[in-house]
């Protein structure tokens, strides 16, 4: 190639790239060429849907006028009807789709104080699709006809042209939440291939706001399912998430914080995928569930296919009776839609916490005075690690002029690690382990935090009044000012308030009991701790009232209890008992603690490498 040419093609290339990166297009407006984009997919997309559901209506309608089809009979019903009901709960199913329409619950009410509706008109949807040789049947705009219609039972039938029918038999257990449902082909052999062994089903529902408090319900709001022979597990409270899940389950539950609607397999449901899309605050709705999967399904009509609802609370002994309802000997495990936390927080709450609640409520007291109860009887079965948690502390406040001196013994910084030996020296002759009160501490902690879990959950506590609050199971708002403002919101819970409060003044208490003196680090320590009380306005003031009422009855009895020991705590005495236990150690060296042998040992090891390091420093400075 000629070097005039190969310098033509250069300069084409240099002016085609220029050009290229001259008319690129800036960042707003390739954000604006995507939002067009997606605009067109957007409606590409809509076009579509209309497009495949005027198809499926065009079909229907082919159907409802061909008297040739298998389904003309069942496009030819009007939509009608039928109630089930029992003491606990109200069922509305309509002949258009053969479904449950409504689920109502007698003993419960809405924030409109009228009896509770977990769902009504489109607010859920339940459709079932079998698959035939000529016409598949698609049950959601098929007209069921009813049948041996009771207060507690109905058949809808589906009736084919030429004979047969599909049955949809559903019985309401007496005094039960429990609604059983079988699907049985009668006549129906010649319409499906031999090879059709299941059913496909799609469940969706969108779950009410049943609350006052619309992010508190929301973090106990969340679809949850159970694997078989496996535990519980559920999608996220917070964000859009979808599940793909090729291990059978036993059921699938559309829970909000105290109720929930659980669809039950009596021979499992296979190649489950689940979707959980968080609503807006304001919509009405919590979340939009979906559930697709296939079940056992015999064409022949031998055995039917069992399946069950359950359309009630979240109620821990309620739905453990209820599993022993479940057909096929299965052990459906549905307490755990009650969260009781974590499996140590769980096991306290399973075999402690909701006993001693249960025992004190039948007493037909105030919920307010069942928890008051409840915190005082807590607060004794904690008490001896709380009395040994304060004498540690005791020990160390009489032994402080003795750390005085050997403060001002060391003043220098790098003396740090002598005064740090000699202190723990100290407390060793005395018998003293600086942390003797963490540990009853520590023992403490999973019965508060299992209570955390448990008042939020308990059913018991909701729309029940006390003192100010309306609702113990909600946040208390006695102070609101209708503008919202970041980290608080709209209102100011009073309970949370007084929580907060009762927390410094007894962090005030335990700092004054555990003072060292101008200590930096402490004093770091000090604001964290007071700190700590502040954040929890803004971390608890959309919790429920009970729980900060809980947390706070829990405060002021510390700060009594505190207030008692000081009192009652002879420090002179329990110094000279200490003396007497130091002189003791001096004159038996094996009395000495254990842990205070070790941690000499481990600042005369850490000295040693420090006296290494310096030596080694200097060499090389030589």
């Amino acid at each position: 190639m000629e070097k005039n040419t190969l310098i033509g093609f250069v300069l084409i290339g240099a002016v085609l790239i220029g050009f290229s990166v001259f008319n690129r297009p800036s960042a707003e407006e390739q954000a604006q060429m995507k939002h067009f984009q997606d605009s067109i997919q957007a409606l590409v997309d809509e076009q579509e849907a209309k497009q495949l559901e005027q198809q499926k209506l065009a079909q229907q309608q082919a159907a409802a006028q061909d008297s040739t089809s298998l389904l003309f009979y069942a496009h030819q019903g009007q939509e009608s009807v039928v109630t089930l009901q029992n003491e606990l709960v109200e069922l509305k199913l309509t002949t258009k789709g053969g479904r449950v329409k409504s689920a109502k619950l007698k003993e419960y009410n809405g924030q409109d104080h009228q009896p509770l509706v977990l769902f009504d008109g489109e607010d859920a949807a339940l459709s079932f699709a079998f698959n035939g040789k000529t016409e598949n049947i698609r049950t959601e705009e098929l007209y069921f006809v009813p049948e041996n219609v009771t207060d507690s039972t109905v058949t809808m039938r589906l009736p084919m042209n030429g004979g047969g029918h599909l049955d949809f038999n559903y019985k309401l257990r007496p005094d039960s939440y429990m609604l059983d449902f079988t699907v049985q082909a009668q006549g129906m052999e010649n319409y499906f291939a031999p090879a059709i062994k299941t059913v496909d089903i799609h469940w969706s529902q969108r779950a009410r706001q049943l609350e006052k408090g619309f992010s508190f319900e929301n973090r106990f709001t969340s679809l949850s399912y159970k694997l078989k022979d496996k535990g519980s597990d559920y999608l996220s409270e917070t964000k859009e998430e979808t599940v793909e899940e090729a291990t059978p389950m036993d059921w699938i539950a559309f829970k909000n914080q105290f109720f929930s609607c659980v669809f039950i397999a009596g021979q499992d449901f296979n190649g489950t995928t689940l979707k959980s899309t968080p609503q807006a605050e304001g919509s009405g709705y919590l979340k939009d569930y979906d559930a697709t999967m296939t079940t056992f399904f015999d064409p022949t009509g031998g055995q039917p296919t069992q399946m069950q609802f359950y359309f009630g609370p979240n109620h821990f002994k309620t739905l453990q009776a209820t599993n022993d309802l479940a057909v096929n000997g299965k052990d459906l495990e549905m307490e755990d839609l009650v969260y009781l936390g974590w499996p140590l927080f769980r096991w306290i709450n399973r075999w402690f916490t909701i006993n001693l609640f249960d025992w004190l409520s039948g007493w037909g007291l105030n919920m307010g005075i069942v928890l008051l109860l409840m915190t005082i009887i807590v607060k004794a079965v904690v008490f001896p690690a709380t009395y040994k948690s304060y004498m540690s502390s005791a020990k160390m406040r009489v032994l402080k002029p003795y750390v005085d001196e050997i403060n001002k013994k060391y003043p220098k910084p790098e003396d740090a690690m002598k005064k740090q030996q000699e202190t723990m020296a100290l407390y060793s002759r005395y018998g003293v382990s600086p942390m003797g009160g963490c540990l009853p501490m520590l023992i403490q902690m999973p019965v508060f935090i299992a209570l955390f879990n448990f008042v939020p959950n308990a059913i018991e506590l909701r729309q029940q009044s006390f003192l100010w609050a309306t609702d113990l199971s909600t946040y208390d708002d006695i102070i609101h000012w209708g503008v919202h403002i970041p980290l608080l919101g709209e209102h100011l819970s009073l309970f949370c308030l007084l929580f907060s409060l009762s927390n410094i003044i007894n962090t005030f208490i335990m700092m004054k009991q555990q003072d060292t003196g101008a200590n930096p680090q402490m004093a770091a320590m000090k604001w964290m701790m007071y700190l700590m009380p502040v954040m929890f306005i803004f971390i608890f003031n959309s919790y429920s009232s009970g729980l900060n009422y809980y947390y706070f009855i829990s405060g002021l009895i510390s700060i009594l209890i505190m207030i008692v020991l000081r009192k009652t705590t002879d420090e002179k005495a329990l110094l000279a008992k200490l003396e007497a236990r130091m002189q003791a150690n001096k004159n038996n060296p094996k009395k000495r603690s254990s842990m205070m042998e070790k941690l000499a040992a481990l600042q005369k090891e850490q000295e040693r490498m420090m006296r290494e390091r310096e030596e080694r420093e200097r060499g090389k400075r030589r």
